[in-house]
């Protein structure tokens, strides 16, 4: 999905390609086929960068790794060892920019609630107080690259931007033309509320029922990000007994739902598929820049993707057991460099 034939064509011009496509499971078991690797080119079902395969790979210079976040491969021996590795988890934003802008604006225009009363009863539902897409609210959780994003696709819309992210300045957020909130005050004055918060343990349930309880008649959540981030409990409770309020949810806290999960029945309630990142041709955009990236690690540049220590402690491409707090501890210059879904952890207000 992520390099075709042309690109892999592209792939073997630059490096020599010494070995056919492999999977996850055949590398680890076969490690003599990475003895003399140098670069990796991978992406989705990429492998554990660990001491043990890394020990297999002793020549390992660079991991381009052609999707999103890295978190679940990425381990901190790869920095100990002066690994490169890049990610591209900033072009797999794009698709999910492009979901959320198409399901704010169809929000605003009770859109989901008008196709379905209009089935209902075979005529025309009525239109009042649709809040439309001019002077309304949009609210933003965690403003990074799929955020920061969706900032820049509304730009020609007359739309007030509200974002909760703790580590947005408000010299920053006047550069972005948004307004700084926070989380309790987000959910209550916007008329669409739009998920991007990377799901950390701080992050873990941050979405609480109150929160959603609080928004105001007929607005909508919409959740792009990961479902464990929402107490999903809570929110069907609140769903169930607020009919006015619509949730658009292209992710749940098990992938798929569960068959006797109430979000498949709840009338206010639409489920997506998991589809709003990287689908068919789009995901060939990755193996793109993955080809953009080796050609600058070649020619000594700067890689644009690269995913460093510092950027990991706040984002999804956070190691499985790596401290952050321990981190900063040992860090001459800590915190973060930058904020958002894929790139910073917000907490709750």
């Amino acid at each position: 999905m992520i390099y075709g034939p042309d690109e892999e064509r592209e792939i073997a011009e630059l490096v020599d390609v010494f070995a056919p496509p492999q999977s996850r499971l055949v590398a680890t078991e076969n490690p003599q086929l990475l003895a003399k690797a140098e670069v990796i080119v991978s992406g989705w079902g990429g492998p554990l960068l660990d001491e043990s395969f890394l020990n297999a790979a002793p020549k390992l210079q660079a991991v381009f790794y052609g999707a999103g976040a890295t978190g679940h491969i990425l381990t901190p021996a790869v920095w100990e060892r002066g690994i490169k590795l890049t990610s591209a988890v900033s072009i797999n934003a794009v698709p999910v920019a492009e979901y959320t802008l198409a399901t704010i604006l169809f929000s605003l225009k009770h859109g989901w609630r008008l196709v379905r009363e209009t089935r209902e009863r075979r005529s025309f539902a009525a239109r009042d107080n649709v809040p439309g897409c001019y002077g309304t609210i949009v609210g933003l959780v965690s403003l990074g690259a799929i955020a920061r994003h969706v900032v820049r696709m509304l730009k020609p819309f007359d739309l007030k931007i509200l974002v909760y992210d703790p580590f947005l300045s408000e010299s920053a957020a006047k550069l972005l033309g948004v307004e700084k909130s926070s989380l309790g005050d987000l959910f209550r004055r916007a008329d669409v509320v739009s998920l991007h918060a990377p799901h950390l343990p701080e992050t873990t349930g941050m979405i609480t029922g109150a929160h959603l309880a609080s928004m105001k008649s007929g607005s909508t959540f919409i959740n792009t990000a990961r479902g464990a981030v929402v107490q999903e409990t809570q929110m069907i409770e609140v769903l169930s007994r607020r009919p006015d309020l619509q949730a658009v949810l292209d992710v749940t806290t098990t992938d798929p739902t569960e068959p006797e999960s109430p979000l498949y029945d709840l009338p206010n309630v639409v489920l997506t598929p998991h589809m709003a990142g990287s689908v068919g041709p789009e995901c060939r955009r990755m193996g793109r820049f993955m080809i953009d990236e080796l050609k600058r690690y070649l020619a000594g540049e700067p890689l644009q993707g690269e995913v460093t220590r510092e950027l990991s402690q706040y984002s999804t491409h956070r190691p499985v057991g790596f401290d952050p707090i321990a981190q900063q501890d040992s860090d001459a210059h800590p915190g973060p460099a930058v904020v958002g879904d894929g790139n910073a952890a917000v907490v709750d207000d």
